[in-house]
């Protein structure tokens, strides 16, 4: 199995895409590209088997109808809330819900934060999928998946918070310590070193191993009564078992 992970940001300078290759009882990282364009990411998605993408992949659909309405002129004023209780039943998908109540940490919100600019650029990645004639299902179901690097760290207990950025270069350093000495079936190779330098590349390492963790079963998916909010405003996959289970899972890759 080939899985891809993508730390997606608005421009190519901060994006990053790593490819993990899972062979018995190892896995390893074949490729990463810190600076990845266009077509480096529709490249990672019709060569992997699955790919977790860190990047909301829809909108909320009351913020969707909220935006349609306003712009035809048709919106009808709120009675049943008011404030900030209205304004973050706008903001916040059923996903982000979830995964606060799982995690204790909530995702930014793509229609009230900067991320929207990047969601904006991985719309127009999933539309050119879409066009290839490769299936796109927002949801999880298909190739691509949504995922939440610092939460899927959070999942697996090792560091979450406080590795972004050049002057907490300490902080990724001990980050990529303690998922290589949990997972020494991991072989990060030639490429550790820009792991250990670019936040982006270990997000993108994490991603590709949400990714193999969502294609053999071991990350949530939504439920039935989700499952319609998840098709249109993505839904965040998030790890359910060990590090260890990615390599041991009797789902050969």
């Amino acid at each position: 199995m080939l899985t891809a992970g993508i730390d997606l940001a608005a421009e190519d300078a901060n994006t990053a895409v790593a490819w993990i290759r899972w062979t018995g009882a190892t896995a390893v990282l074949e490729e990463l590209i810190i600076g990845a364009g266009d077509e480096q990411l529709l490249r990672a998605a019709s060569e992997a088997d699955k790919v977790g993408i860190d990047c909301p992949l829809g909108w909320p659909e009351p913020f969707v109808e909220f935006v349609i309405a306003h712009h035809r002129g048709d919106l009808v004023s709120p009675t049943d809330l008011v404030g900030r209780d209205w304004r973050r039943s706008l903001a916040w998908r059923r996903t982000d819900l979830v995964t606060r109540e799982v995690t204790g940490r909530p995702p930014l919100s793509v229609a009230a934060d900067r991320i929207a600019h990047t969601a904006m650029r991985c719309a127009g990645v999933l539309a050119r999928l879409a066009a290839d004639g490769q299936p796109v299902d927002r949801s999880g179901g298909g190739t691509v998946v949504e995922v939440y690097p610092a939460a899927s760290l959070k999942q697996w207990g090792l560091p979450y918070q406080g590795y972004k950025g050049r002057k907490n270069n300490g902080a990724l350093n001990d980050l990529v310590d303690q998922l290589t000495a949990t997972t020494p079936w991991l072989q990060l190779g030639a490429f550790e070193p820009a792991c250990r330098g670019s936040d982006h590349a270990v997000d993108a390492v994490v991603a590709a191993l949400t990714a193999r963790a969502a294609a053999i079963g071991h990350a949530t998916r939504p439920n039935p009564a989700d499952l319609a909010a998840a098709v249109t405003e993505g839904w965040i996959a998030l790890p359910v078992a060990p590090l260890t289970g990615l390599i041991t899972s009797s789902v050969k890759g």
